[in-house]
């Protein structure tokens, strides 16, 4: 793919201006400080092994997302994970262990991968996942979750293993949140972010932008009350519509530059937190990141996916390394193909495209 800018310095630039806007963010407190200072360290030294790959012809992207259960609790209103049938009530058989999720780390650690996100499902249902997360030092591990599990335990090991990151998925106010995941669960985000802010730990929000909520979760009140209670990262995640009837919530060109141009606002006003968008403004990136160019997803029974949002695989990481497995037919396919770079509605280019999508799948398997 003839690429008119250098991705995987795109790609490094990304992740060191999130480590410097969390080192500005925790100033305050010297823990938090001293942990990011050697994380800082270990990410330029992962820059380096995937500079050092690129040279050598072979891109490594710089995310990882690992859905690490299928299992939730929550029944969030328009979840495209449940959609997909990607997400159930209880938790399944044949999910990879948590030795088998160890492995990956490992491998993603030694090829330079700095980011892994992990999600479900409810991954908070897999403790002994999250535990294994912790040991491995030089990742940052942001856990992206509805909140409910949190117990003690996992306040305990949060103040241990400052490389876990928990990132609490909230609407908006009161009202906006209970609406789409239930009654009570703002209350719930409210009192774990009391406890977070107590104790002084890193944490952040997840806020899924809609038409109709972005001017209300990019306000400046939304925002401070975060910040107030201690938010220090807050992800933006635009809402991939996963039947007709929800189509016009998705951000199109308009919403997406707008909250682009808010996102840098932000940053430039409040460096006291970190804001991040997803999938962001692809333009900037030559077109979408997926399929390996700037992350892939593995889902809870190990199949190696272009994205949460384009649950297709053709490899399984049981049966073959996280290295082979980001060169699998269908990432390299998407990667050498146009795909990845076309203009699409809002969302997700590839759930947009999943049509095609399928049959690259189709084809690479006859």
């Amino acid at each position: 793919m003839n690429e008119s800018f250098d991705l995987q310095a795109y790609l490094t630039a990304g992740v060191e201006q999130v480590v410097a806007d969390a080192l500005k963010a925790t100033l305050k407190d010297p823990r938090e400080t001293a942990f990011l200072v050697q994380f800082a360290a270990a990410s330029r030294a992962a820059s380096q092994k995937r500079r050092r790959a690129e040279d050598a012809g072979e891109h490594v992207p710089s995310y990882l997302i690992a859905s690490i259960t299928s299992a939730c609790n929550l029944h969030c209103a328009g979840c495209y994970s449940r959609c997909n049938h990607a997400t159930v009530d209880s938790q399944p058989v044949q999910q990879l262990t948590d030795g088998e999720w160890l492995r990956i780390f490992d491998e993603a650690d030694d090829m330079g991968i700095s980011f892994i996100l992990l999600a479900g499902g409810e991954p908070m249902l897999r403790r002994d996942v999250i535990e294994a997360a912790g040991k491995r030092k030089s990742i940052l591990f942001p856990i992206l979750t509805n909140g409910t599990f949190i117990d003690k335990a996992y306040f305990d090991l949060f103040d241990r293993c400052r490389n876990l990151v928990p990132i609490m998925s909230i609407e908006g106010d009161r009202d906006l949140t209970d609406a789409r995941r239930g009654k009570g669960v703002y209350d719930r985000l409210i009192a774990n972010m009391d406890e977070f802010h107590r104790r002084g730990l890193l944490f952040g929000a997840s806020v899924t932008v809609t038409t109709e909520n972005l001017r209300h979760v990019t306000s400046r009140d939304f925002l401070q009350s975060l910040s107030d209670r201690g938010c220090k990262v807050v992800i933006f995640v635009e809402f991939v519509p996963v039947t007709d009837e929800a189509r016009h919530l998705a951000p199109g060109e308009a919403e997406r530059q707008y909250l682009a141009d808010e996102i840098a606002r932000l940053r430039a006003e409040h460096p006291e937190m970190v804001y991040v968008s997803f999938p962001g403004d692809e333009k900037s990136s030559g077109g979408c990141v997926a399929a390996g160019r700037g992350f892939f997803h593995i889902n809870s029974h190990g199949g190696a996916e272009p994205c949460p949002f384009s649950p297709y695989s053709d490899v399984n990481i049981r049966n073959t390394s996280l290295r082979e497995a980001m060169h699998s037919p269908l990432f390299t396919a998407l990667r050498n193909g146009d795909f990845l770079l076309e203009d699409h509605a809002g969302g997700c280019v590839l759930y947009e495209k999943r049509a095609e999508v399928e049959a690259l799948l189709a084809a690479g398997q006859k």
